[in-house]
């Protein structure tokens, strides 16, 4: 699994109790994957249709760096299965593991519409 971006958590990121607020974990996790989703389907034209099963399992304090693991997990016609792992930068403990983001190549019109990428292209990136 690559990583490709990075976050500081600032203080505006924490919870009452001074740590990540998961929601805005979720956010940033919904953003990185759909640009990285939307690079291996060649379109910008994009949904999410689904998350799976959501596991933290550490979190972050204020002033931590972040970093976004993301690979391809499975290729469809319209679709594209994307695996997503959150770990601490300078610890490599893992804050959150998303085992399956499906999104859906969207024409104009709204319907799904089968996209660019290669179960070898996408698996390769």
């Amino acid at each position: 699994m690559k990583f490709y971006s990075r976050r500081v958590i600032k203080p505006t990121d924490l919870n009452p109790s001074n740590v990540l607020f998961g929601g805005a974990l979720l956010s940033w996790i919904d953003e990185e994957a759909a640009i990285f989703a939307a690079c291996q389907m060649k379109t910008q034209r994009l949904v999410t249709k689904f998350i799976s099963e959501i596991n933290f399992t550490s979190s972050a304090r204020s002033g931590d760096v972040i970093e976004f693991g993301l690979s391809v997990a499975h290729v469809g016609r319209t679709s594209l299965t994307v695996k997503c792992v959150v770990r601490n930068k300078v610890t490599h403990e893992s804050i959150i593991e998303i085992d399956k983001m499906v999104f859906v190549a969207m024409s104009e019109d709204g319907v799904p519409e089968p996209h660019g990428a290669t179960t070898e292209a996408a698996v390769a990136a």
